[in-house]
């Protein structure tokens, strides 16, 4: 432990404070596990190239053992993605950091050579997988960043054994240095909201009385379309609920909705506050997660918990998230997406017994069992 009491781990936390969803979820509860995990040994750094937004950043409480570290006289974006590229490692050695753990799919240029060791999670190979969901350029770009990760990287976690499967494949990674650590969703999720304030955020957001709901980036991959292609053959009194940043796709979106008469039935919610978002998940009858690739689908965890059955599609790794008691169709199958809707609104035969058996499967993605399997890694980087 080079003479320290603690060893001190480093993260790359700049999806922390500038992601709302996704990569920042994953960082910001992985983070607090750890650290109600009250393991004395580890120190924490978490390195952004900025503050970025106060209310994801507070996320994260600072503490003697956990606190933001950002790059001195770097002002431009430039300077802040170079020093995140490079000049990261002289700061990481400058604090005596032991273990850099990349959180979002990179590891910073020369990391191995300094000796300290190297881990990063890396998500999914989409844009490898698929890059005509990205421009030319950026595809380029993360393919780099990719190649240099794996030579950096003593160790690698997937979160699905799919996205395993992607960097043995294209990373031509010896699978032993791989290993799959799913993701749990934030404890908010897990606890009940009163109805009270079930129906004071019904009110507020404008919700239909039955609904619906898929989360998530209104984007092409992403593919909310199916889901509005089932609607038109599901009861006239149900509704979908989309929650999600909008993108260019929008446009898709709207049209197909004044073209079929669905605006009565259509609520697309882009500021939903994350304070808020169990009690919109708790008030669904279904979740529908239609994209056509994911490397994990943390969504699905979030509806399992909140006591909602969950169709989703085939095709990357959303079984695996979600488990053999929901339903899976292909995600051009619009006929089969709004049958398995029907098979489970509230009133379908079996739906209770479904919901409850997933509850009983995600169980292996508990915060405590993916914690443990983290620390677990650290041990073994530092040899204890």
């Amino acid at each position: 432990m080079n003479g320290k009491q603690n060893t001190i781990i480093g993260f790359d936390a700049k999806r922390i404070v500038r992601n709302a969803t996704g990569l920042g979820n994953y960082g910001r509860t992985l983070i607090n596990n750890i650290v109600k995990a009250d393991t004395n040994k580890l120190d924490i750094r978490l390195y952004a190239p900025d503050k970025g937004r106060d209310a994801l950043r507070e996320r994260v409480n600072e503490s003697e053992r956990v606190t933001f570290v950002y790059p001195k006289d770097k002002y431009f974006r430039i300077e802040k993605d170079l020093w995140r590229y490079k000049g990261i490692v002289k700061d990481l050695c400058d604090d005596g950091v032991d273990i850099y753990h990349g959180l979002s799919g990179e590891l910073p240029l020369g990391l191995r050579k300094s000796g300290i060791h190297g881990i990063v999670t890396i998500h999914d190979l989409i844009f490898l997988r698929h890059p005509e969901y990205y421009s030319w350029i950026d595809a380029k770009i993360y393919a780099y960043k990719f190649r240099i990760t794996c030579r950096q990287a003593e160790r690698i976690i997937a979160i699905s054994e799919c996205t395993k499967r992607d960097i043995v494949e294209f990373g031509h990674v010896d699978p032993d240095k791989i290993k799959v650590i799913y993701q749990d969703c934030s404890d908010v999720f897990k606890l009940p909201v009163d109805v009270e304030r079930k129906t004071n955020i019904r009110l507020y957001y404008g919700l239909p009385k039955r609904y619906i709901l898929s989360v998530g980036s209104i984007e092409e991959r992403k593919n909310v379309l199916l889901a509005l292609k089932a609607l038109t053959r599901l009861p006239d009194d149900v509704s979908l609920v989309v929650v999600g940043k909008c993108t260019s796709y929008m446009n898709k979106v709207l049209d197909y909705i004044e073209e079929n008469n669905l605006s009565k039935r259509v609520l697309i919610l882009n500021d939903v506050s994350f304070a808020d978002l169990p009690a919109v998940y708790q008030m669904a009858e279904v979740f529908v997660y239609p994209s056509r690739y994911e490397g994990f689908g943390i969504p699905i965890i979030e509806a399992i918990h909140s006591g909602v059955p969950v169709v989703a599609c085939t095709g990357s790794c959303l079984e695996e998230a979600g488990g053999p008691d929901n339903l899976y169709v292909d995600p051009d199958d619009e006929q089969g997406m709004a049958a398995a809707i029907d098979k489970l609104l509230v009133g379908a035969s079996g739906r209770d017994v479904r919901i409850e058996r997933s509850r009983k499967f995600v169980e292996k993605f508990d915060e405590n069992e993916v914690t443990h399997q983290m620390i677990e890694e650290y041990k073994y980087l530092m040899r204890w």
